[in-house]
């Protein structure tokens, strides 16, 4: 295994910039449920719908020569809240771009009645139901399967667990701590509820009744149908990777504006922040093995059968030598945050469970991110040793409340897939906004198409001799990079 192990990190350290996942570049989905046997089929190329690409600009999106960036174009439908969005192509590390997009705006009811995306004409609030709108970006590993299918299927997961809640959230009560057994009879379910409970009757079951119920906000009931939908979203990866021809995972970062908040998700790399007067605002963060070590390793305390034996839940700053044994070298568990000494032991010299620093950390060798979706094939290098279990798809949501202040045209929220990150930070992100957004007109609606166009074009540079180079000859971002710019301004025109 320590063969193994060693040959795992050589290929790493050979091909960091391929991305979180460690698996060989896949393709996209194939042809679909009805697709033969066997092998997948040829992966069919495909960039958001939202973009309405021609077939010669599909063909110059695909070049990773020329890497041209791609945006709405005049004319043609243009985003709710005349959001921004711009991508290009990486610069060779898989065959497409693996990232995918999506932006909607659709209108919840409740129970009895249904969803659909449509187009909003007046208030978010409805008689039996609501707006929300939807922004997201999947940054796909390992092929584009993932990715595409979550940019499907991911707002459609989140509408049907909000579909229960439509009644809730439009009562300004608090929420009832039990629905009643048929959702829809519920009204009449909960009047008799309430009766019995204004006449002091207590149920046979619930005896003895504890008075002190935790009180449980909308907001939180938003956050959890958005995290189980992403829950169901990698369950139906899962069933249908192999029909599907679902290769590899994404990370997803979604961002849903409902009934006056945004609500940002986020499973992976990518990242959000808020530009608000000049203030900077996270509304992520990054989610990788050194940012979640103590989650992962106290699952591997918890499971050591997970570690196949081959790996050890402790982390050093370096690897072991076997002439080591005996000494007392710095080390961390599962509850530290600082650093102690410890007696090498046998054990301490299996591989550690997160190796490496920065970018170039890995878990178990293999895989750079710790949240998103899909990846439930992946394994440790020549192993059969599942990475799955330590990766989680569950999302951390942040809120932000735009009734809770005056907001400007040039305040907006900025999403990004790792691409943009990691070679530009967010004082350049933000001064980038910030210049951009004062040469053009607050009334003009491709302003935030505009910033999002200069933020893909300043991090991926200019072609070069040595590569592609930033402003200051730094290197760079080869990867995939796609961003949204949304103003938070308020509903713009909509066609």
């Amino acid at each position: 295994m320590l063969l193994r192990v060693r040959a795992a990190v050589a290929q790493l350290a050979a091909g960091l910039g391929a991305g979180p996942g460690a698996q060989p570049p896949a393709e996209g989905r194939g042809g679909g449920a009805g697709a033969g046997r066997g092998s997948p089929p040829p992966a069919a190329f495909c960039r958001p719908a939202f973009l309405q690409l021609t077939p010669e600009e599909l063909r110059r999106a695909d070049d990773h020569t020329g890497r041209a960036v791609q945006s709405p174009r005049d004319g043609r439908r243009r985003l709710p809240w005349s959001t921004g969005y711009a991508e290009v192509i990486n610069a060779g590390k898989s065959q497409h771009n693996e990232d995918q997009a999506c932006c909607e705006v659709v209108f919840q009811q409740g129970m009895r009645w249904g969803t659909w995306p449509c187009v909003p004409t007046g208030d978010s609030l409805g008689s039996k139901g609501f707006y929300f709108h939807y922004w997201a970006l999947f940054d796909g590993h390992a092929g584009s399967g993932a990715a595409v299918m979550a940019s499907e299927r991911l707002h459609l997961h989140i509408c049907e667990q909000l579909r229960e809640l439509v009644e809730i959230l439009q009562d300004p009560s608090p929420p009832p701590i039990c629905l009643p057994h048929d959702t829809q009879t519920g009204s009449a379910d909960t009047n008799q509820m309430s009766n019995a409970e204004d006449c002091g009757e207590v149920p046979n079951d619930a005896v003895p009744r504890f008075h002190l119920e935790k009180a449980v906000s909308h907001e939180s009931l938003v956050i959890g149908a958005i995290e189980n939908a992403f829950k169901h979203m990698d369950e139906q990866i899962e069933r249908e990777r192999a029909s599907q021809h679902l290769p590899g995972g994404c990370c997803a970062l979604a961002a849903i504006y409902l009934m006056g908040k945004f609500y940002v998700a986020n499973a992976g790399d990518s990242r959000a922040i808020i530009i608000r007067n000049g203030e900077i605002i996270p509304m992520s963060r990054e989610f990788t093995p050194e940012t979640e070590r103590q989650r992962l390793q106290f699952l591997a305390l918890l499971r050591p059968e997970l570690l196949g034996k081959e790996f050890t839940h402790l982390e050093f700053p370096r690897r072991i030598q076997p002439k080591e044994l005996g000494k007392k070298m710095l080390y961390r568990d599962q509850n530290m945050n600082g650093w102690a000494y410890k007696k090498i032991e046998e054990d301490d010299l299996k591989f550690p469970l997160i190796f490496g620093e920065g970018k170039k950390a890995r878990m178990m060798a293999t895989i750079g991110v710790t949240r998103g979706l899909g990846d439930h094939d992946l394994k440790v290098f020549s192993s059969n040793i599942h990475i799955k279990p330590f990766l989680s798809c569950f999302p951390e949501v942040r809120v932000y409340d735009l009734t809770q202040y005056e907001h400007c045209p040039d305040d907006v929220l900025v999403l990004g897939t790792d691409g943009l990150w990691d070679v530009t930070n967010d004082e350049e992100v933000a001064g980038v906004v910030m210049e951009v957004l004062t040469s053009y007109e607050p009334n003009d609606p491709c302003r935030y198409t505009m910033v999002a166009q200069e933020l893909v074009v300043r991090s991926r540079g200019v072609l070069k001799e040595r590569g592609w180079r930033l402003a200051n000859d730094k290197l760079g971002s080869g990867d995939d990079i796609s961003v949204f710019v949304i103003p938070l301004g308020g509903p713009g025109n909509y066609t």
